[in-house]
């Protein structure tokens, strides 16, 4: 019989996040609409005068505000992220996405090669946490939440992975894991 379970992090408090996403969304419209009509303003002014120096810092402010609304543009779906957590059959795979929209996935690990596993908030973790060289990924969202860690080396280089799973998620892991690799001290 297969384990399977997928689940889905969000922010608790999202009020902050939409509250950022809106003002994203004005900011480009303003930005796009101020970069339009200046660059009109500029192609009148120089077709009929000519161009001048003066009219360099004009031109850098038009630049500057169609970059920064290429910029919102380009990265505005990435303020409303969530994490995306599969488990299937001991095989952990690792996705961000983006506003609903886009998803990026950002890895897949054997739960049975990990070397230990376990609550962030154990004395096992800052044993693994402050060791010299670990990488440490931050898959997480709520800082205030039940955190989970993998403690793993790969190519020599140690690396932990923290996230944010549910219970469920956490009892599927142990069953998985194999023995002495869930950490509780």
């Amino acid at each position: 019989m297969d384990m399977f379970h997928e689940e889905v992090v969000i922010k608790k408090n999202p009020s902050a996040q939409n509250a950022l996403y809106m003002l994203s969304l004005v900011l480009l419209v303003l930005a796009g609409a101020y970069a339009l009509f200046m660059f009109n303003v500029l192609i009148m002014v120089i077709s009929s005068q000519g161009f001048s120096s003066a009219l360099i810092v004009d031109i850098v402010f038009v630049l500057l505000a169609a970059a920064a609304a290429v910029v919102l543009f380009l990265y505005r779906d990435r303020i409303k992220m969530e994490y995306e957590y599969t488990f299937t059959n001991g095989i952990m795979d690792f996705a961000q996405v983006y506003n609903n929209k886009k998803r990026k996935n950002l890895g897949s690990m054997n739960i049975r090669n990990v070397e230990a596993c376990g609550l962030v908030s154990s004395g096992a973790f800052k044993r693994f946490n402050t060791m010299p060289g670990v990488k440490m990924t931050n898959w997480f969202l709520n800082r205030d939440a039940e955190l989970f860690y993998f403690y793993f080396v790969k190519d020599t280089a140690k690396n932990i992975i923290v996230i944010e799973p549910s219970s469920t998620l956490v009892d599927m892991i142990k069953r998985t894991v194999g023995s002495g690799k869930y950490q509780v001290n």
